[in-house]
């Protein structure tokens, strides 16, 4: 079976990697053969990263997706990361796709928000409910947790399943099933790994970040960003795919702090499974699919108030033992629900099905 997968982005794109790339391989395998079409290259990610953006690359970007869904051939199976289209009406988006056999979306994020929930009543009425119409006729919707799921049927979508964002286990290889006290970190390492665009979040603890630092309770790392940009005593790491993993492993407790909003309750998670996968105890805000993957007290703690934070960042940071039991229960939970070994059969299942 051969699927075209429009992407958003080609490696450097988080949600990309994760939701589509990471499966090329193993679904090539299951028979499944994949031609990746990105909308944005790495180059206009990398320039987004330094805070430019180049409006010809993206006019560009435009012109060479709806060129190529213009000269497929009618029988073209589509997985779309998203929309085919952004930012451009939902009409002119399911005229291409309609030219298709059948269409698969995947969503990891509550995109349909940045349309809906806009500051622009114009935007509001041209893009808001754009994507109800490609859910309602799309063959399958895949999202990555109920909130976008449950989004998708109340929009009539005809078939929806959930699946995840997961890891590989092939590259977080299994954390040591006992304590090496000679390795303990003294004063423990707290870590977040992300992007640009949420690291604000982390402004929500803000206040216990800085005490906890400056008590030595513990030590800061993030992953990604420049922290110093938020006024922040966190190290910062630069990100690379290839060292993603070595630089999580250095924490001792992983945090993924968040406001309660709609698209944050839209989000999957990833972070957290990263940091389970490398057998560390995570610490939450309790807001969506947050609360499925996060066991309170068992794999890691859920915080809603500062103090709360507080209390579950101490009680980490003071106990070794405590810390590497709740990373094992990570672990495994990761290895039972979260990883690629476990979602790829189902996945290739579904675009089987989803393309007769």
């Amino acid at each position: 079976m051969k699927v075209i997968a429009l992407t958003r982005y080609d490696r450097l794109g988080a949600s990309s990697r994760m939701r589509f790339i990471q499966y090329f391989q193993t679904l090539d395998q299951m028979g499944v053969e994949v031609c990746m079409h990105p909308l944005f290259s790495d180059d206009y990610v990398r320039s987004l990263q330094a805070g430019k953006r180049n409006k010809w690359a993206v006019a560009l970007a435009y012109l060479k997706r709806i060129a190529l869904l213009l000269r497929l051939p009618s029988d073209s199976f589509f997985w779309v990361e998203k929309d085919a289209l952004p930012w451009l009406p939902a009409w002119l988006e399911m005229l291409l796709l309609r030219r298709s056999h059948a269409y698969v979306l995947d969503y990891d994020d509550a995109v349909f928000h940045t349309y809906d929930q806009h500051k622009s009543q114009v935007v509001q009425r041209l893009l808001g409910k754009k994507h109800a119409a490609l859910m309602r006729q799309a063959t399958l919707v895949i999202a990555g947790n109920n909130y976008i799921a449950n989004y998708a049927k109340a929009q009539g979508a005809k078939w929806v399943e959930v699946l995840p964002t997961v890891i590989d286990l092939a590259r977080y290889c299994a954390p040591p099933s006992k304590m090496d006290i000679t390795k303990a970190s003294t004063p423990p390492v707290v870590g977040w790994i992300g992007q640009r665009a949420t690291a604000h979040f982390m402004l929500t603890i803000e206040t216990v970040i800085k005490k906890l630092a400056k008590g030595g309770n513990a030590s800061f790392h993030a992953v990604g960003i420049i922290p110093g940009e938020l006024g922040l005593p966190m190290k910062a790491i630069k990100w690379s795919e290839e060292s993603e993993v070595d630089s999580i492993a250095q924490f001792d407790i992983g945090i993924m702090p968040l406001e309660d909003g709609p698209f944050e309750r839209g989000k999957c998670g990833y972070k957290l499974i990263q940091y389970m996968a490398c057998g560390i105890p995570v610490i939450a805000s309790p807001v969506g699919v947050n609360t499925d993957i996060v066991e309170h007290g068992v794999n890691g703690y859920l915080a809603s108030t500062e103090a709360e934070w507080e209390a579950a960042l101490l009680k980490l940071a003071s106990s070794q033992a405590l810390r590497q039991q709740m990373g094992q229960a990570g672990r495994r939970k990761v290895e039972q629900q979260f990883c690629l070994q476990i979602t790829t059969p189902r996945l290739a299942k579904l675009l089987y099905l989803a393309a007769k």
